[in-house]
């Protein structure tokens, strides 16, 4: 075996998330949001993470798009001879998702042999490469594009899932001659995402059936597909001839390591109870109706241990193993909770003599567009190690923990004392323990290890909305009130810090009065600015890490453009004197603060914002008054919790801007609203802000945006998932894909 294969402790290897597939007419390329210097310097990004194998694409969709055999070297060259500079040893990819460029298909005849000559250039243009994947996932994305339709041919049939399957396992073998021909030593890595199926009862014929086909391409790979299986009749009746079926099993290409990609969503569960689910949950096998859902959502056992799937895979195949694809599209702390789930279910099976090689941190400068399963360009970002919505690549606290697992095998951050979400019980459709308790206090048993966030301001919104974030996210905190701890009581402040230990203080009191604040401004000042400074010496002093929020109100709207971090404050009324004098002292006093500036927010439990407030007088056949000259950032508030909550993890310091992107006049979210709500936008009256009469100035212009990172979606966005969630009552993480439906 090469170097890749023989380590003697776990190892750590890294990827970036590289698809090109194709739908309809269209290539969609993770690579497009990508410039190439940002490609390269992804390299060293890796390099620098103690990394030293790295799943690297060469694919044949973006080196060779016009023609077999046109290949431009150019950049690939560069990439490979930075690659040994840093001493990274690359698994390389030549199909990743994709169907091959425009002049083949997966269900093309030649596809096989195409790649074939693709795969030898690449070999003979880097003959020191020792390990391949010429095709990632075959068994998926045949299922992707020919069972469900969603990716190019667009097949919904047996036929096509299964010409797509076997033209793709042929071409790994095909690939592999063709390299093995220059480089006898080559390796195959050959990855598959690993899933399972659960059922209810009635269906338990249907799950059998995926459970067994889910090993298909490592089966054909391996010559092991037994005539008498299901699966081969499966396969016949799609049209497979059984000759075909004997030369692929008579030559096989088994592969050296046996790549696992397992995901949350991975595991379904079939369920002929279909009033549970929405529409497009539903589908059917031409036999029975049923739901096609991720278990870990929809059953009580429906978490599928990581360390089982592997040993299953070692138990059937007898091959070494890596976790080649461990990422989560979720909040920070969840996104490390996973990894180290996978990396200590590897080291377990080791412990039980199980090579299991290394585990891969995936999608390390995150992925675009899979919410949509890549069938949409919507630019749709979710961050990994390293978050690509700054100006720069920003490390992440999952770039720290990778660090620490590359080097030490180990990551000590508090927040990974807890249990993923799919080890709660509130990740369960339907179930709603996760907001039947008060919201005070959250410390559950499996979490009594973590320490606790302290939130100050139990009777404000925000605070309340910090406490339900929190609950969900799993993290145990504290949520205190003015009785428990005055925060401009430094005695109160330093007691209360000492007995709880916190890992950080989120800060959500304050003086929100804008228009009272004039002639209140002893109070304001001393609940906006003298509290804040406060906790800030008291933070500093125990070394613990402080967020408090500002607003886009210490501006006086002079830019007439949207407000970045650096522009200097210039409150034009009391309360925006009151934060902008907070932001400075805190600062100051504690370096290691947070500071986030934010716009006028919205959510959906309070009754006291501008929307719902809109909505009520519309709904009560009334009209409504508001600004048409003034422009700001809307603020979804569970958008700027969850926001906050993942910069507060990453330890980031200094101010921040977070708003929902865009301007928008009052006016005009008001009648954005009204027409979401069904209500007519006509009864919404512009006025300037002169007329309003009001007692505080405010500013024309308040729109925030970022210098640092535009982390927060667009506020039309944020109104939608406003009624939705108002509807629900439960406002979430970021969700799984949709389901795709099956047929047997």
């Amino acid at each position: 075996m090469i170097s890749i294969l023989a380590g003697r402790t776990l190892e750590l290897w890294g990827g970036c998330e590289c698809t090109i597939n194709r739908v309809g007419g269209r290539f969609h390329s993770q690579f497009a949001h990508r410039s190439r210097t940002d490609r390269l310097a992804d390299i060293e990004r890796i390099a620098g993470l103690g990394i030293r194998t790295i799943r690297f694409p060469l694919l044949w969709e973006e080196l060779a798009p016009n023609a077999p055999g046109e290949i431009d070297w150019t950049f690939p060259d560069i990439q490979m001879e930075r690659l040994q500079a840093l001493g990274l040893r690359p698994i390389i990819g030549l199909v990743h998702h994709g169907s091959g460029p425009r002049y083949t298909s997966l269900i093309d005849p030649r596809f096989p042999g195409l790649l074939a000559d693709y795969a030898r250039a690449v070999a003979e243009r880097y003959p020191w490469a020792e390990a391949f994947t010429p095709v990632n996932e075959p068994l998926t994305t045949a299922r992707f594009s020919g069972l469900y339709g969603l990716w190019f041919p667009h097949g919904r049939s047996a036929g096509v899932f299964a010409r797509a399957l076997l033209n793709q396992v042929r071409g790994v073998a095909a690939a592999m001659q063709a390299i093995r021909a220059v480089n006898p030593a080559a390796q195959l890595v050959q990855t598959e995402d690993l899933g399972c199926t659960l059922s209810a009862p009635a269906l338990a014929y249907q799950a059998e059936f995926e459970n067994e086909r889910r090993w298909l391409s490592f089966d054909l790979l391996c010559g092991r597909l037994d005539p008498e299986s299901p699966v081969w009749t499966y396969l016949r009746k799609a049209g497979i001839e059984e000759d075909e079926l004997l030369r692929v099993l008579a030559q096989p290409c088994s592969p050296d390591l046996l790549g696992i990609n397992h995901y949350l969503t991975s595991a379904r569960f079939l369920d002929e109870e279909i009033t549970r689910y929405a529409a497009h949950e539903i589908g059917g096998n031409g036999r029975d109706i049923y739901a096609d859902v991720a278990a870990v959502r929809a059953a009580a056992g429906g978490f599928c241990e990581p360390r089982d799937l592997l040993r299953e895979a070692w138990e059937r195949f007898r091959i070494p193993l890596a976790v080649t694809e461990a990422h989560l599209c979720c909040t920070r702390e969840e996104q490390m909770r996973w990894l180290l789930e996978m990396w200590d279910a590897a080291q377990a099976l080791r412990s039980e003599q199980v090579p299991v090689t290394a585990v891969t941190a995936w999608s390390i400068c995150g992925a675009y567009d899979w919410n949509s399963l890549l069938t949409r360009p919507d630019g749709h970002y979710e961050p990994g190690a390293f978050d690509l919505r700054s100006p720069q690549p920003r490390e992440t606290a999952v770039t720290s923990c990778l660090r620490e697992l590359a080097t030490h095998g180990a990551s000590t951050h508090p927040l990974l004392r807890g249990p993923g979400w799919w080890r709660r019980r509130a990740r369960l459709i339907g179930d709603e323990t996760v907001h039947a308790a008060p919201l005070r206090v959250f410390a559950p048993r499996a979490n009594r290890g973590m320490p606790m966030l302290l939130i100050t301001g139990a009777t404000g919104m925000l605070g309340q909305a910090f406490a339900r974030m929190c609950r969900l996210r799993g993290l145990p905190y504290r949520l205190l009130s003015r009785s428990e701890m005055d925060i401009a009581d430094p005695d109160a402040v330093r007691s209360t810090i000492a007995a709880f230990r916190p890992w950080a203080v989120v800060n959500a009191a304050g003086y929100a009065r804008v228009e009272e604040a004039e002639n209140d401004e002893d109070r304001c000042f001393r609940e906006n600015t003298v509290g804040p400074q406060v906790l800030a010496g008291a933070c500093a002093t125990a070394d613990v890490p402080l967020l408090i929020f500002s607003s886009s109100l210490v501006f006086n709207g002079a830019k007439n453009a949207a407000y970045v971090e650096s522009d200097l404050p210039t409150p034009m009324n009391a309360y925006g004197r009151s934060k902008a004098a907070a932001e400075a002292q805190v600062l100051t006093s504690c370096p290691r603060a947070l500071v986030v500036r934010t716009s006028a927010f919205f959510g959906p439990w309070d009754d006291s914002n501008f929307i719902t407030q809109t909505i009520n007088r519309l709904a009560a056949g009334k009209t409504v008054t508001a600004a048409e000259d003034v422009r700001l950032s809307p603020t979804y508030v569970p958008d700027l919790v969850h926001g906050a909550l993942d910069l507060l993890i990453d330890r980031e310091t200094g101010g921040w801007h977070l708003a929902n992107a865009g301007a928008v006049s009052w006016a005009e979210l008001a009648r954005t609203a009204a027409r979401i709500a069904g209500f007519d936008p006509a009864l919404v009256h512009g006025v300037t802000l002169a007329e309003l009469n009001l007692l505080a100035p405010r500013p024309l212009w308040s729109a925030l945006g970022s210098e640092r990172g535009q982390l927060l979606s667009g506020w039309e966005g944020a109104l939608h998932r406003y009624f939705q969630d108002r509807a629900t009552g439960r406002p979430m993480s970021p969700r799984e894909p949709a389901a795709a439906t099956e047929h047997l």
